[in-house]
């Protein structure tokens, strides 16, 4: 629907069209019916940071409507386990779900375009892509299939690489590797030799302490600290090419969005908006502190070299066209995005970069 999808692209247009008028969203729908929705995370509670960005939206879609419509926040398991979230949704179960999409490329590799790809987006790109390039309308095409629509309500911003048990020196250190990691990457780095699993997030340090797995990614430092995983492996490597952001997304099901009035789908992408910018600024303002936190006490800092960096990207660039060849959706949502990265880039080098840079050095020399 053209309306739905206006409002999608344009987040807070809806919602300025109540308040142009006079009236606060919750003035607006004092009149309409009651809203009781169950909302599942792909998240334990324990990890405040995201899955928080369910509780942000929950509390701002209720006090938008004036306690109209209320969202019951569920943790992974407590309703379906975190991987069967977008299943709750589809067959109805609940009415909504906070995840990342990448957790069901088994169901088609484009829903990771909807979290993140190996070597994609940073943060700033990825939000420029979804709301003003036409990407969150374009990856709702891919949900439409699947009786749902999706919101981005927050992003883990750049991640770490993870846990390692060993060093990793070389790229032949990654054949026969053991690693729990998300999405794709998990496809590019069995090309490299590597054993991918995919592993809900409360069963990774047991997984790793038992020597099941001989590494894993999880988000970044404040996440990560939370997880314990520093204790069983002590090499924490950088940069996570396979995450450079990571959207956390609202799974909506589509019959029951059709339902909404105009305005309650505005509430629901304003609330979405504060939740997304929110999660976002929670990252950046804890990371920093749980980075020093680890190192002191013992967590040995890694960088990927240039060799295992390049050997990467040349098997994610050999997994894309193989699966594009294949996939109609996952070619175009690829070639859209990869486009748009390469634009980001010209002007982000320019400006940006060279003002991190600058910054980078002069804070060493003082």
């Amino acid at each position: 629907m053209t309306n739905r999808r206006d409002m999608l692209k344009g987040g807070l247009a809806g919602a300025g069209v109540a308040l142009a008028a006079g009236a606060t969203p919750a003035a607006a729908q004092t009149t309409g019916a009651t809203i009781k929705w169950r909302m599942t995370s792909s998240y334990p509670k324990a990890l405040d940071a995201v899955f928080g960005a369910g509780d942000i939206f929950s509390k701002a879609v209720s006090d938008m409507s004036g306690g109209r419509i209320q969202l019951q926040h569920f943790a992974a398991g407590e309703v379906v386990p975190g991987l069967q979230a977008l299943d709750a949704v589809q067959n109805g179960t609940v009415e909504c779900c906070d995840t990342a999409a990448f957790y069901y490329i088994g169901k088609d590799p484009s829903f990771a375009f909807g979290a993140a790809v190996p070597f994609g987006l940073n943060t700033r790109q990825q939000n420029a892509w979804f709301f003003q390039g036409g990407g969150l309308a374009l990856f709702n095409e891919l949900l439409a299939q699947y009786n749902v629509i999706g919101l981005p309500i927050g992003n883990t911003n750049a991640q770490m690489a993870g846990w390692f048990r060993k060093e990793i020196k070389t790229i032949d250190d990654l054949k026969g590797l053991k690693m729990r990691i998300g999405g794709l990457a998990g496809q590019v780095i069995a090309k490299l030799g590597a054993v991918p699993q995919q592993i809900a997030a409360g069963d990774i340090y047991p997984a790793l302490e038992r020597g099941t797995i001989d590494a894993a990614e999880w988000v970044g430092p404040y996440d990560d600290e939370k997880l314990g995983f520093s204790r069983v492996a002590p090499y924490y490597y950088y940069p996570g090419w396979w995450e450079g952001s990571s959207a956390i997304l609202l799974m909506i099901n589509r019959a029951k969005w059709d339902e909404l009035s105009a305005t309650d789908k505005a509430v629901f992408t304003a609330a979405a908006h504060q939740a997304h910018s929110l999660t976002i600024a929670k990252y950046d303002d804890v990371n920093p502190a749980a980075i020093k936190r680890l190192i002191a006490a013992g967590t040995q800092l890694r960088a990927f070299s240039p060799e295992i960096m390049d050997a990467c990207a040349k098997a994610a660039n050999e997994l894309y066209e193989e699966i594009g060849a294949k996939n109609p959706m996952f070619k175009k949502l690829h070639d859209h995005m990869m486009a748009y990265r390469n634009e980001q880039l010209l002007w982000q080098q320019v400006a940006e970069f060279n003002y991190d840079a600058y910054q980078i050095r002069s804070r060493a020399r003082r």
